[in-house]
């Protein structure tokens, strides 16, 4: 028999020895860019990993620091799964390369360009033509306050209720960049999900929560009636669960087990 009965059980550590991730601080511009690029490609990675590319739709881009109107983006035509740091492209808002080897999409830099115009607090923009989103946005519906993870986006997200093709129109990109206004995500009818965030990590964090909060809706009502969880429930879990940091905090195992299995998206 191992212990004995009325033994004194160890003490608890002191908190400030407990190992807890919270988002860095930079020395340098240079640091900060390198670190959006590092997250940058490894968001791109796990993406291709969940299979929300299709063709060479979807994109995510990040601002660069010190060049606030230039961002980085996937390269046009590359697999998710392939992208490296040093893959990425740097473009400014017209969609002109600045840096890099590689075409981007123009397409992503009519939406995106935009949408970064209009929110100077947003660090990243994440859209792809995911499965789940996709068909929640032919429904042209938003989504229901059904889950905990649905309430993150409760009141914080719109429906963009228009489709015209493919968005090459700046003033579409304006449009959308207003119906988003200073929400977390879209829902592009007939299009997909566009998600934002202070920073790379909350802003694919909140893409592949979103995914799944529609996957779950399309599931339950094609099960039966959903029960919708009450105004002030909803509300007060979108208060504790929907802000950047804790998108932050729930996307480090992702970042985690991405650069360790795949370490050379780091090159």
């Amino acid at each position: 028999m191992h212990g004995t009965s009325g033994a004194t059980p160890p003490p608890p550590l002191p908190t400030d020895q407990l190992r807890f991730a919270m988002p860095p601080m930079h020395d340098s511009v240079e640091d900060e860019r390198r670190h959006r690029k590092e997250r940058l490609a490894g968001a791109l990675r796990l993406f291709g990993r969940y299979g929300f590319e299709d063709g060479v739709s979807g994109h995510i881009t990040a601002r660069d620091p010190e060049f606030s109107d230039c961002f980085w983006v996937n390269p046009f035509g590359m697999p998710f799964r392939h992208i490296t740091v040093s893959d990425l492209v740097l473009a400014n808002s017209e969609g002109q390369v600045v840096e890099g080897r590689y075409h981007v999409n123009q397409a992503a830099f009519t939406v995106h360009a935009q949408v970064h115009a209009a929110r100077p607090d947003v660090v990243a923009v994440a859209h792809c033509h995911s499965v789940h989103g996709r068909a929640l946005s032919a429904l042209g519906d938003l989504l229901d306050p059904i889950t905990q993870e649905s309430c993150a986006f409760y009141e914080d997200h719109a429906l963009y209720d228009s489709y015209s093709g493919v968005a090459v129109d700046i003033e579409e990109g304006r449009r959308i960049a207003e119906v988003l206004g200073s929400g977390k995500a879209l829902v592009l009818r007939n299009h997909g999900l566009l998600t934002v965030g202070d920073s790379v990590d909350a802003a694919a964090w909140w893409f592949m929560s979103l995914e799944r909060s529609c996957q779950v809706q399309l599931m339950a009502r094609a099960a039966g009636r959903p029960v919708l969880i009450d105004h002030r429930q909803a509300e007060a879990t979108r208060e504790q669960l929907g802000g950047d940091l804790v998108a932050w905090i729930n996307y480090q195992p992702l970042w985690q087990e991405i650069t360790r299995s795949e370490p050379d998206l780091l090159d």
